[in-house]
């Protein structure tokens, strides 16, 4: 597959982690471009990742299939404005992975209508093991798509779907789940220095735990219940535990915060 050119507006830490999954999978450093205000963070991806810098957003766009737009929402409203005067936009991909910004609202920046994708990465990505949500509009094709699938699953995992609203149910389960987990961890870890051991030796059982939990849940033919019940015998400790959980309703707790979350990012997308 041709693999196209890639302009990153913005070179923050999610941009780094892209840029740096698409390079331990093959992407040749000559097709990637990257711009950012800092002048240290441009001269340490080009030192240390060998790929084209620029403090000129229209130097890098110029040479881009694919323009994905990394800045922070605050000033995506200017970058857009400072980029719809780029000449032949109309063979362009934009890719935005700015969280609660729409389609709608960076078509409208533009006085043609434009191929754009929205991405809705999680940071896990950092580590080479992201959940990314994606929407196209219906002027994305095709080969477009691939290409947008590639550069995520360069950090992970992606997902497509047909409506741009349903990324804030992504947003709520994949894009803020990593914190979800981060809390349990950490409550975990605290009840375990409150059984009586120490905290380098709780952090190490309870990272291992859940990581070692994922992995099954991530290769297993069975289903998670299954496996929990597996692990579950009548009367014993885990289910003297999980009787715990269940009566005070973790499962409501988990449906209420996803919901709260969800609602959080539908009107981060469309304010008022």
């Amino acid at each position: 597959m041709h693999k196209p050119t890639l302009a990153f507006i913005g070179a923050g830490n999610m941009a780094k982690s892209i840029i740096n999954g698409l390079l331990t999978n093959g992407y040749s450093p000559n097709l990637i471009w990257a711009t950012d205000t800092r002048a240290e963070a441009l001269i340490s991806l080009e030192s240390q990742l060998n790929i084209n810098t620029s403090n000129n957003n229209h130097e890098a766009m110029k040479h881009a299939d694919i323009v994905i737009l990394a800045v922070k929402p605050q000033v995506m409203s200017d970058v857009l404005n400072e980029l719809s005067t780029q000449p032949n936009l109309d063979n362009k991909l934009l890719l935005s992975i700015a969280a609660g910004i729409t389609t709608a609202f960076i078509q409208q920046h533009f006085s043609i209508e434009l191929a754009i994708t929205r991405a809705m990465p999680n940071t896990p990505a950092m580590v080479g093991c992201g959940a990314t949500g994606l929407f196209a509009n219906d002027l994305v094709s095709n080969q477009q798509k691939a290409y947008c699938e590639s550069i995520f699953n360069a950090v992970g995992t992606t997902c497509w779907v047909d409506e741009e609203s349903t990324l804030d149910a992504i947003t709520a389960i994949s894009g803020s789940g990593p914190a979800y987990f981060f809390l349990f961890m950490e409550a975990l870890i605290d009840a375990a220095i409150q059984r009586g051991l120490p905290p380098d030796m709780a952090k190490q059982l309870v990272m291992q735990t859940a990581a070692g939990a994922a992995l099954m849940a991530n290769t297993s033919d069975q289903a998670i219940a299954t496996l929990r019940k597996n692990v579950t015998s009548p009367g014993g400790t885990t289910a003297q535990a999980l009787n715990v959980f269940e009566e005070n309703n973790l499962r409501l707790l988990v449906d209420q915060a996803t919901a709260a979350a969800q609602q959080r990012a539908q009107e981060l997308s469309n304010p008022e």
